[in-house]
């Protein structure tokens, strides 16, 4: 029975849930939390707030914390940037779980405590020195790191986006993680990335003019003063198992002086090289037709051209003259100046995943249906297992997803490190491409990159040249 000491304020709850007061009395007036009123403010009782938090299934932000347990595993390893633990799924998957997760995003917190309660959980990487991260893992001081991963915020190395790269705030966080692995020295980094980061333009060493790919020129200069040989290649998901078509940068180092191989590939397009068919969207979502699902309608005004639409096509298979009109609706709604404007097909991957703050699921639609895919499609395309929670408002949700590393990719970033450890190489497969496009590994993009910064070099001497003459 409540008495009046136990009586929860407006205040009371708006700490509790971590929202506004004004949002507390948001809930009270749509009689989601019942209340009463005792003279001039609301009082709720307890039992009231656990059955609100009950039967809406409502996720709270939490604090950072320590490590729940207190055994050590085999392999210890440290995740960072987990988002919604995409890469981590992968990674557990494969053989290698992570005991801390460093997440900045209050709705992927919560998607993290929901799903891994136990683990350590800390915010803003910048915040904690290398000491205090390994206290809260609850790992002795005699016992080293064998693993940190995490995909550092892509923004600042994105082709979409501005490329601020190291001077852009996300991009010296990006530096902040290498300075956590040069302290903690693990004796394996992973890190994953977009395509963009290999072209990522900055200075680099006496080219004083910003240069593509003298931001990662930075970061490899880093980790190998660090003491890591580094192996990276540009991996197109898809030739993982994963039913979409995802290309991304993963990097490994590896302390001492040899180089993890290359991640080994189990799928190819139309099964070539004696691997499985890529997956298809039918694979991926089959097992979820009919169950409920949660997404956003789309608006009227695009909903027409996609019914113009059939199984596989997109806004170029619309009449010429409709084409403008809809590239420019496309825009009028929020999407992008590029886009799939796509309807999709069962018999292919997905697409690269979509996100959108204005329209979550801007430019993909179900394959047979006049709507976006779901969360859950989405979820399934990813990977993430049945029962994984994703926390937040529906946008957030997708924003989520669509930022997840694809579990397959993260499993076979696991199998890799498992493999060196127990001194396996992988043999890369003669002729296999990893994605569509050329000089992407550390060897032929390093190849390529000494060539450009030869150039750029003997263009700055020629201009300095001829301005002493000027």
């Amino acid at each position: 029975m409540n008495n009046i000491t136990t009586l929860l304020t407006i205040q009371d709850v708006a700490n509790r849930l971590k929202v506004t007061p004004q949002y507390a009395r948001k809930l009270i007036k749509e009689e989601k939390l019942t209340a009463t009123r005792i003279g001039s403010q609301w009082v709720i009782k307890p039992d009231d707030l656990d059955a609100y938090i009950s039967k809406y299934d409502i996720s709270i932000e939490p604090n950072d914390h320590a490590r729940i347990g207190t055994d050590i595993p085999d392999i210890v390893a440290l995740s960072f940037f987990s988002g919604a633990m995409g890469l981590d799924v992968g990674m557990r998957n494969g053989g290698i779980p992570a005991i801390l997760a460093c997440e900045f995003n209050k709705y992927c917190r919560m998607t993290i405590d929901k799903n891994e309660p136990d683990m350590a959980l800390i915010g803003d990487i910048n915040k904690y020195e290398p000491e205090e991260i390994l206290k809260l893992a609850k790992l002795p001081p005699n016992r080293k790191v064998d693993v940190i991963f995490g995909g550092p915020p892509c923004q600042a190395f994105s082709t979409a986006g501005a490329r601020r790269a190291l001077d852009d705030e996300r991009g010296n966080v990006f530096l902040r993680y290498i300075k956590i692995v040069e302290e903690i020295q693990p004796t394996y980094v992973v890190i994953e990335n977009v395509r963009g980061l290999l072209s990522a333009p900055y200075p680099y060493n006496d080219i004083s003019t910003p240069i593509k790919g003298g931001a990662l020129c930075i970061i490899l200069d880093r980790l190998e003063a660090a003491g890591y040989t580094i192996s990276f290649e540009l991996y197109n998901a898809a030739n993982f198992g994963t039913p979409q078509i995802r290309e991304r940068v993963v990097m490994i180092g590896k302390l001492g002086n040899k180089k993890v191989s290359y991640l080994s590939p189990t799928n190819a397009e139309n099964g070539c090289y004696g691997l499985k068919p890529w997956h298809t969207l039918r694979d991926a979502i089959n097992d979820i037709e009919g169950k409920e699902q949660h997404y956003i309608e789309f608006p009227e005004k695009r909903l027409k051209f996609y019914r113009m639409l059939t199984e596989g096509q997109y806004w170029k298979n619309l009449p010429p003259d409709i084409q403008k009109e809809a590239m420019g609706a496309k825009l009028k709604l929020g999407g992008g100046k590029t886009g799939f404007f796509r309807r999709l097909s069962f018999n292919r991957p997905s697409p690269t995943l979509v996100t959108n703050p204005t329209m979550p699921a801007t430019d993909l639609c179900h394959p047979t249906e006049d709507r976006p895919l779901s969360v859950e499609e989405y979820a399934k395309i990813q990977g993430f297992p049945n029962e994984w929670k994703i926390c937040g408002p529906i946008k957030e949700q997708y924003k989520q997803i669509g930022n997840a590393v694809p579990i397959k990719l993260g499993e076979a970033i696991a199998k890799t490190i498992l493999a060196d450890m127990n001194g396996k190489v992988f043999s890369p497969i003669p002729g296999f491409s990893y994605s569509r496009y050329k000089n992407t590994s550390d060897v032929s993009w390093r190849n390529a990159m000494d060539k450009k910064l030869k150039k750029a070099r003997a263009e700055q001497v020629n201009e300095q040249l001829s301005l002493s003459f000027d």
